[in-house]
């Protein structure tokens, strides 16, 4: 849905748009992204602190809407369920990895470039000081956090990597990742939506990023609603959270809106 460079179909808006309201979760299947949305977005993906205090609520919200809760995120299923636990559903690598509450896991296979691809990203990360690799079951992800003055040659980089293995190029905030192609958040948003507990059920889905936007159009399609995290953008979302630490905060009071 977002073509190679991050950029948004059309018929999304721009702000302001107003905060969520507490009772948006009602008879709601709740989808979430992770990284700027629980969690800070660190400055090393391996940065990230999850406190019992995140873990609780994401559990506690699971209860609460009878299961129909799953995170939606970039990372690999295990990584997410490493920080967060398990018992409920998971999609990681940006859908392509897909786990059900029950343990029940759908993957295709590994492309046989990806070996090609993260070496040649190690490589430019070798020589060019504050480029980092991320390495994923279905991908490889090309980080310049600490070095944005880089943005332009790890662009080309990853632009060249994808038209020589035929990988899907998604950029996000100051990463550039090939993956695995036909996969995004909508995509497994909407393969979650076809399946107990979350069919028959209003889709409601949080991120903060442009590959957040996938899900924000799969959401709005199902007669549901999207909530950005972060700064004003054009977005498909409906509503608008300022920051983490308001997400978590409006999170809380939503699920006692529930009990």
């Amino acid at each position: 849905m977002n073509d190679a460079a991050g950029n948004m179909p059309r018929q999304s808006r721009m702000g302001p748009l107003n905060p969520p309201p507490e009772t948006l979760l009602e008879g709601a299947s709740l989808f979430l992204d992770f990284d700027g949305t629980l969690v800070e977005i660190a400055t090393r993906p391996d940065g990230v602190r999850v406190d019992a205090g995140l873990r609780d609520l994401i559990h506690s919200l699971a209860g609460a809407l009878d299961g129909r809760l799953a995170i939606v995120s970039g990372r690999p299923v295990d990584a997410i369920a490493e920080f967060l636990g398990e018992g409920f559903a998971i999609s990681g690598s940006h859908g392509i990895e897909m786990r059900w509450a029950d343990g029940h896991c759908e993957a295709p296979p590994r492309p046989d470039s990806l070996p090609h691809v993260r070496a040649e990203m190690q490589r430019f990360a070798a020589t060019n000081s504050g480029v980092l690799v991320e390495d994923k079951p279905f991908g490889a992800g090309l980080h310049y956090r600490e070095a944005p003055e880089l943005e332009p040659q790890a662009r080309a980089l990853a632009e060249r990597l994808a038209q020589e293995t035929g990988l899907y190029l998604q950029a996000g905030k100051m990463v550039f990742e090939l993956r695995v192609e036909g996969h995004d958040k909508g995509t497994a948003i909407t393969r979650f939506m076809n399946s107990a507990p979350f069919h028959g059920h209003r889709p409601i889905f949080l991120g903060d990023d442009v590959t957040d936007e996938d899900g924000f159009e799969a959401v709005v399609a199902m007669g549901g609603a999207g909530v950005l995290i972060g700064a004003e953008r054009q977005t498909h979302a409906e509503y608008r959270l300022e920051d983490v630490g308001m997400t978590l905060a409006w999170l809380a009071k939503a699920m006692e809106v529930l009990r």
